[in-house]
């Protein structure tokens, strides 16, 4: 998660519901609505629409393009650039040329100054971009003429192209302003399929087709995104035709098999649901209480009783059968392991059955953000699963504006994942230098074997040894938990089934608002 990142408003279901009964997205959706309009239900809304504070950095913004793009099945393609990067100086340089005739929304041409403009702004320290690690390797950037971008990395960095799908944004729009405080945070300029109408904060934003865009123009011509937190709400408002489409969990999705107007879409995912474990806190921060909270959980119960089948059990960051998983880290509950840890580390069983060292209860307040019941499911069975050792973990659901200021000293049930290198999800989640660094590394966790792992992972070309790195990471990661890794989720999504080119990727973390069915929105085809 980044500054940018996308996150529940704010707003309790009461309001939630009151927006659904006063003040409708869009001009009724439905089965029989208009194909050149749709209207989405999503859960949660961007903090900013600029690139340079983290939107859209992993693609998919309907705003702006990168100089690459990735296709269904997540290749890279080009989209503002002409063609993918030449690669030269052993790695080191990477170049490439603008296609030519593009446009900002505002009818300015797109320009090499812009491309560099946005990456130096991003890697600016006085710019409020949590992700700009992900940046780590690029030693500068610069134009050769109007249409040719040079990049110049420190050390050959092999997954650099992919960072290239960062969106651009034009200099002479935000140039002149504040990138953390400027306008164009909420009103930008870009050079995608779509163009921002409106932003009702906490409501709905809804977007036109760019006038001005290079590709083909979208036979959808008006996106509007409604935010709706409250799961059982974006259900209802679904169903009663307010809304075209909306994500949704496994037992609401569930609820429209057998509608003919609707298709279920089910996405594979790098998202997966963990818990943070401070090593701050007294209790969390004892290795042995977070081992044995590792043999404790009961991950494929959480798979069949809360996601009803649609996800894996999570034994680290990596989904089981991704080419970077570590075979052999696969483990099942063993609540007899958990406790003969907790013995040997002197916790002993009190009067209540929680265990005590030192006159301190095992004990630890765990927050999920509210309205989220995927969250709430998974953080209640948890705490079901930790008394069975000895273990009492306190559920609590808070806003994310309560939550953030509480990350260092209590557990968040919190929900990561990246697709693509395994270097863009892994180091902003375990590197001890992003300690504390926003939602990076939301534990705290410092393992100097991690650590050199991830450094290797992100310096080296060479396949086989950075494979090795990241088996001898995630393995490290079993004997040394920062957080207890439960589950990876498929993202379910149900929509009115008018068009035609709807599909879905394998997707991050965050969805929704930019993945899922409407990925690729503006390709869409109205059905005959």
């Amino acid at each position: 998660m980044t500054t940018g990142r996308i996150r529940g408003v704010a707003v309790t279901a009461a309001v939630a519901v009151g927006a659904a009964a006063c003040s409708a997205p869009g001009g009724g959706a439905g089965e029989g609505g208009s194909a050149d309009s749709v209207v989405i239900g999503v859960a949660s809304e961007p903090d900013t629409l600029s690139p340079l504070l983290g939107y859209g950095k992993d693609g998919n913004s309907k705003i702006f393009d990168g100089l690459l793009a990735r296709d269904a099945d997540l290749k890279l393609k080009p989209a503002l650039a002409a063609a993918l990067p030449k690669v030269g100086d052993g790695g080191r340089t990477y170049t490439y040329t603008l296609r030519e005739g593009v446009r900002f929304s505002d009818g300015e041409p797109l320009t090499a100054s812009d491309v560099v403009f946005t990456y130096r702004t991003v890697l600016d320290p006085r710019t409020n971009n949590t992700a700009r690690s992900e940046l780590d390797a690029l030693k500068s950037v610069r134009a050769d003429g109007d249409d040719r971008v040079v990049f110049t990395l420190k050390y050959p960095y092999a997954p650099f192209a992919a960072r290239t799908v960062l969106p651009i944004v034009p200099e002479h729009v935000a140039g002149g302003q504040d990138p953390n405080t400027g306008s164009f945070n909420t009103r930008p300029v870009g050079t995608g399929p779509y163009v921002l109408a409106g932003w009702s904060k906490g409501e709905k934003l809804t977007f036109k087709a760019n006038p001005h865009y290079w590709g083909a123009k979208p036979k959808v011509k008006t996106v509007t995104m409604a935010v709706v937190t409250d799961d059982d709400v974006r259900a209802t408002r679904l169903r009663s035709g307010d809304l075209d489409g909306a994500v949704l969990p496994p037992n609401l999705a569930a609820t429209f098999r057998g509608d003919r107007g609707k298709r279920t879409y089910e996405a594979k995912s790098y998202d997966f649901r963990a818990v943070t474990l401070p090593t701050g806190h007294p209790v969390t921060g004892d290795r042995a209480v977070r081992r044995a909270l590792d043999a404790a959980v009961d991950r494929k119960a959480m798979v069949d009783r809360i996601l009803d089948g649609a996800g894996r059990p999570a034994y680290g960051p990596l989904p089981v059968g991704d080419p970077w998983f570590a075979e052999g880290v696969e483990r099942s509950r063993d609540l007899a392991e958990a406790r003969r840890i907790l013995d040997r580390a002197g916790w002993k069983t009190g009067g209540d059955g929680i265990r005590v060292k030192d006159g301190r209860r095992a004990a630890f307040t765990l927050l999920y953000p509210s309205g989220d019941k995927v969250r709430q499911d998974h953080a209640l069975a948890y705490a079901s699963d930790a008394r069975k050792a000895g273990i009492d973990v306190r559920v609590e659901s808070a806003t994310w504006e309560v939550i953030e200021p509480r990350m260092g000293k209590d557990a968040v049930l919190a929900g990561f994942g990246s697709t693509g290198d395994p270097d863009f999800g892994l180091y902003t989640l375990l590197h001890s230098s992003l300690a504390g660094d926003g939602f990076n590394n939301m534990a705290r966790y410092d393992n100097p074997t991690v650590d050199r792992a991830l450094d290797t992972g992100r310096r080296s070309q060479d396949p086989d040894r950075r494979k090795a790195a990241y088996d001898r990471l995630q393995r490290a990661l079993v004997e040394d938990p920062g957080y207890t890794f439960l589950t990876h989720i498929d993202h379910l999504y149900v929509l009115a089934d008018r068009w035609n080119g709807t599909t879905t990727q394998v997707e991050p973390h965050e969805h929704g608002f930019a993945s899922g069915p409407w990925w690729n929105v503006e390709a869409w085809q109205p059905k005959k």
